[in-house]
């Protein structure tokens, strides 16, 4: 096939709609005027890849191999960009770097993250050789829990329960229904690739990352996981799909006495129970069912073997056993291997640090990581903006240029077939339309309210009738009135209903650790104290989010009725307290009885925790 397609008139503006001599409408991406066979629409995605593959630069190969966060300004223009609190100017990323991967984490307004977004694709056809189009991925923000290390509140977008909410309903048609519903708000944005789901297992019971799996059952998981994949990127990828990754290969739940390894006293995942496999079932029904991009965890597996051979004790992107031996080899996949972010570089933000997550390797320097990296067989590093490593490894003879075709081969396969080539641009007028519409708002406020886990209650006490005087603990103002409900003082009411968050331990000496939920499980004297002196008047009505487990040991003694909520907010909480909407949640993990308990469970052993308070699954399901 010829290289060229016939020469037109140069538009107006690079990566402008123009039309060839055949009559086929292209964007011209590098501006001669030409359609290469890159910019051929009609042509198969494999053809286009290996056309453009041939034309690129070692730097332009190196710069899509790095997957960055970016700021959004609130005003939606790359002019209001602050260098002083940006981790890289746009112009800097995208023209210097030539990057093109990029992690939005703050969002203004639909319209605005639109007008941004249709910035950015402009600048990325004006401001490099070829004109590759951005992806934007971002972490779930579909919910409620603000982490910026992994997810982020609704605000704009329509709310959901917790993927743990979605788990506590066991229904592959409401996990469906949310994930098409968030991918034409991700699309409505120009959101194409999403750093979810998460495979992971909930088995230990003190990490503060389980919010965002589907429980501690991997048949459960691997079902929903494959429910959310249809949802995203549909039957194949295509134009309308978003780019699903799922997280973290081989299962990050393991973590040594519960701790999160972003951090250097979670690096190591344990597997006492020799349940290594067991993590692995959920990841293997998503790599049958198929799925854009694969992201190994941080953590270091310690004396940990596969197949008699013990695996080397180093974070799983850099561990070549893991990814090319398990992931490619033995499971066959060749989809994008994506690092988790900041495996080679300290991170720095809001006067903290967070040393760069580089696991058993500490000692390498910056390039020796990089490397080591790329031996294991990753595509791409997550959080890291240093493509100029690449290149001087290259140039220094220590990887081959064709080490960096295979990587980039699978990437920009992706952003072909989800046509952002042929068109990257999203409908800023529209966008607020498109997105947190009344019937996604409407649909999200039900599963929050179905996902409610009844796990105690007294006869009579629930369903609240209508004008019942309530005192209220941790609900908005104005909530109960908006239910039909009175509010009330604790002298003049008939039942207190009492809100609580699953408790941690605060922890601010690292970047982001303030945001994760780590440490006890159990309450403090004064909670429940205070549950106790409400309960001595009249009847309880006790609710805890659950982001993770709680011992509610100290509670339920106390509590008429106790509730267990994964991302609710007080409307969806009361439409089933008053009765407007049926609780069908139940558990999607074990709750222990004490710390001591959870201690004593095995990491990696789903539901371990000796004489737990309540089993995985339990939960008072009313029939009809």
């Amino acid at each position: 096939m010829s290289e060229t397609r016939g020469v037109t008139r140069a538009p107006a503006r690079r990566g402008d709609r123009i039309t060839a001599p055949d009559g086929t409408v292209f964007r011209d991406l590098n501006g001669n005027g030409t359609m290469e066979p890159y910019e051929d629409p009609r042509l198969p995605v494999q053809e286009r890849v290996e056309d453009l593959l041939r034309r690129l630069s070692v730097p332009e190969k190196a710069g899509l191999m790095f997957q960055s966060i970016i700021g959004v300004p609130a005003s939606g223009s790359l002019a209001d960009e602050d260098p002083a609190t940006a981790r890289g100017t746009a112009a800097d990323l995208v023209g210097s770097r030539l990057m093109n991967h990029f992690n939005v984490h703050l969002l203004p307004e639909p319209r605005l993250t639109a007008r941004w977004v249709n910035e950015l694709q402009r600048l990325a056809v004006e401001a490099t050789p070829h004109g590759i189009p951005v992806t934007l991925s971002t972490d779930p923000r579909h919910a409620w829990a603000e982490n910026q290390g992994a997810s982020f509140r609704a605000d704009h977008f329509s709310a959901w329960p917790e993927a743990l909410g979605l788990a506590a309903l066991r229904d592959e048609d409401v996990v469906r229904e949310f994930a098409r519903t968030a991918r034409e708000e991700y699309l409505a944005v120009g959101l194409r690739a999403a750093l979810h789901p998460t495979v992971d297992l909930a088995t230990e019971p003190r990490w503060a990352r389980q919010y965002g799996t589907f429980g501690q059952d991997p048949d459960l998981a691997g079902r929903l996981a494959v429910a959310y994949l249809d949802g995203f990127e549909g039957e194949r990828l295509g134009p309308g799909s978003v780019a699903c990754t799922a997280k973290h290969f081989p299962g990050g739940g393991p973590q040594k006495d519960g701790e999160d390894a972003h951090f250097p006293y979670g690096r190591e995942q344990v597997y006492p129970g020799g349940m290594f496999e067991r993590h692995l079932e959920p990841f293997r029904r998503v790599l049958e069912r198929g799925v854009s991009a694969i992201m190994p965890y941080y953590g270091m597996p310690v004396g940990l073997t596969l197949h008699g051979r013990p695996v080397e004790e180093v974070g799983f992107g850099f561990n070549r056993q893991v990814v090319t031996g398990l992931l490619r080899e033995e499971l066959g996949f060749d989809g994008v291997v994506c690092t988790d972010w900041g495996l080679v570089t300290e991170s720095r933000t809001g006067g903290r640090t967070l040393p760069a997550r580089a696991w058993g390797v500490e000692h390498l320097d910056v390039a020796e990581r990089v490397l080591k990296i790329l031996d294991a067989g990753c595509d791409q590093l997550g959080g890291e903006q240093c493509p100029e490593v690449v290149v001087a490894l290259v140039e220094r003879g220590l990887v081959s240029e064709s080490r960096l075709d295979v990587s980039v081969r699978r990437l920009l396969r992706v952003k072909f077939e989800l046509g952002l080539f042929d068109d990257p641009f999203v409908d800023e007028d529209a966008a607020g339309a498109r997105v947190g519409t009344p019937g996604a708002v409407a649909a999200g406020r039900r599963a929050q309210a179905e996902s409610v886990t009844v796990l105690h209650r007294e006869p009579g006490v629930l369903p609240l009738a209508p004008g019942t005087p309530v005192h209220a603990e941790g609900l908005e103002a104005g909530a109960l009135e908006a239910a039909g409900l009175r509010s009330a003082t604790a002298e003049q009411a008939e039942v207190a209903v009492v809100r609580l968050q699953a408790p941690w331990e605060p922890r601010d000496t690292y970047m982001l650790e303030a945001q994760f939920h780590a440490g006890s499980l159990e309450f403090d004297d004064g909670t429940v104290r205070r549950v106790a002196d409400l309960a001595a008047e009249l009847p309880v009505v006790v609710t805890v989010n659950l982001d993770r487990p709680a011992v509610l040991t100290p509670l339920l003694p106390h509590s008429a009725a106790l509730v267990g909520v994964y991302g609710t907010s007080d409307a969806a909480l009361l439409d089933v307290l008053a009765g407007r909407v049926r609780a069908r949640g139940r558990l999607p993990f074990q709750l222990p009885r004490s710390d001591a308990a959870a201690a004593a469970s095995r990491p990696d052993v789903p539901g371990d925790s000796p004489e737990a308070l309540f089993e995985a699954g339990d939960g008072l399901v009313d029939e009809g």
